[in-house]
């Protein structure tokens, strides 16, 4: 597989791997779910730890598996490994786990007979697993949301040294501005990122939206009408940051309301798109209700809109691209949005348990106008916010690029306190 990158998600997952836990990772296709398993199992080879890998990609193998648990005793068996030593883990990967016909019966039974056999998993959506993983693996599982890379991996990926401080040179500035740049005008798929020619980015980022589509929503949501659904993916796209009109967007695209829904749905729990819902706390009555719509990746989302990647940054393309940053560091449950009915609006409410922080997002710092969020704190009894963009000088401490640690991945204490430097 060449050069396997580290990812920020494994020092979570690794806490895991000592537990009697089924390990599972949940993403969209091509993110990087397999190369995850093979660093874990090299990190494993390298302490001696015994292992072995199952790609149910191969028919011979969801065989062995869907015949049952003692066929699949019976296979480590034969593969050499002795399944009757009970002091030591044996660390099992299943790469494409939905494969399976009954994947929780299986799973089941493997956790509460054979303690001893460590399962990591992985799926192409949470989905095409929920679907299939039943309420008997309640508590049996730990799982992990697997995107495409962060800025912070994306800098890795590219081989760029970055040390997360507070002052950085110019130099350092214009470099990150640079590479952020990039990191949004093309997305955060590994294979993009590593390619370096623009057309085969557009090519390997149409055989993405080609393979999604066939594979996953065609099969999932039984689609007949292929034109109108493509239709419904470009609208979407070209929606990315706004707020979701259902009806509007059924008139559009001559696509039943109900149906809409249901191909939103899908499209959300794999890993597509976001909907993002307002936040309220205490005003309710002065909140619109409708949800926003967000791409998870912005080259994905250039494709399906204007049917190739960009040479400069389109402002709502920044704004998705720093959504997909607030997603991966806090969960898609931590951002919402907060919009009055009489149109005061902040792009994005972080919430961190009971801690929450109002972020504007403007592609120079010049844009920002200060009237929504100091009206917001005024309402919540709060005195903090942060505007983030790429372009212009920063006026104080509650304007930040986008590489600020609030966007990183760190230490949850660290990045409390950080909200409130």
């Amino acid at each position: 597989m060449g050069t396997i990158f580290r990812r920020t998600i494994i020092d979570e997952i690794n806490r895991y791997l000592l537990t009697d836990d089924v390990i599972v990772l949940h993403g969209a296709r091509q993110v990087g779910k397999t190369s995850i398993l093979y660093y874990i199992q090299n990190e494993l080879k390298k302490d001696d730890k015994t292992n072995y890998f199952i790609d149910l990609e191969d028919s011979r193998f969801v065989s062995i598996l869907n015949a049952g648990v003692d066929e699949f005793i019976k296979h480590l068996n034969e593969e050499g490994f002795n399944t009757n030593d009970k002091k030591n883990k044996l660390y099992v990967f299943i790469d494409e786990i939905q494969y399976l016909k009954d994947p929780s019966s299986f799973l089941k039974l493997t956790a509460d007979h054979h303690k001893h056999i460590k399962l990591i998993l992985s799926g192409s959506s949470s989905f095409a697993i929920k679907t299939k993983f039943k309420d008997s693996l309640v508590g049996r599982t730990v799982n992990f949301e697997i995107f495409n890379l962060s800025f912070k991996e994306f800098l890795l990926f590219r081989g760029y040294h970055f040390e997360d401080k507070k002052v950085y040179t110019q130099k350092k500035i214009d470099e990150l501005k640079s590479l952020f740049k990039e990191y949004v005008l093309y997305g955060g798929y590994p294979k993009i990122v590593l390619t370096p020619e623009v057309d085969k980015k557009e090519k390997y980022l149409q055989q993405i939206i080609d393979t999604y589509i066939k594979k996953d929503i065609r099969d999932l949501a039984s689609i007949k009408d292929i034109d109108k659904f493509n239709k419904l993916l470009e609208a979407l796209a070209s929606q990315s940051g706004q707020l979701l009109n259902i009806t509007e967007l059924s008139n559009t695209t001559k696509i039943a309301k109900q149906t809409i829904e249901k191909y939103l749905f899908i499209m959300e729990n794999t890993y597509i798109l976001k909907l993002l819902r307002p936040f309220s706390k205490n005003i309710r009555s002065e909140l619109f209700k409708l949800p926003k719509v967000y791409f998870f990746d912005t080259g994905l989302m250039q494709m399906l809109w204007l049917k190739g990647l960009q040479k400069e940054i389109i402002s709502n393309v920044f704004e998705t691209g720093i959504f997909m940053e607030l997603v991966k560091r806090y969960t898609q449950n931590s951002v919402f949005y907060w919009r009055t009915k009489d149109k005061k609006e902040i792009d994005f409410i972080l919430k961190v348990k009971n801690t929450i922080l109002p972020i504007e997002v403007k592609l120079n710092f010049e844009q920002f106008n200060p009237s929504a969020v100091e009206y917001f704190n005024s309402r919540y009894g709060m005195d903090k916010y942060k505007v983030i963009s790429l372009y212009g000088k920063p006026k104080n401490k509650f304007y930040v690029y986008p590489w600020h640690p609030l966007l990183f991945v760190c230490p949850i204490i660290t990045c409390l306190l950080t909200l409130f430097l």
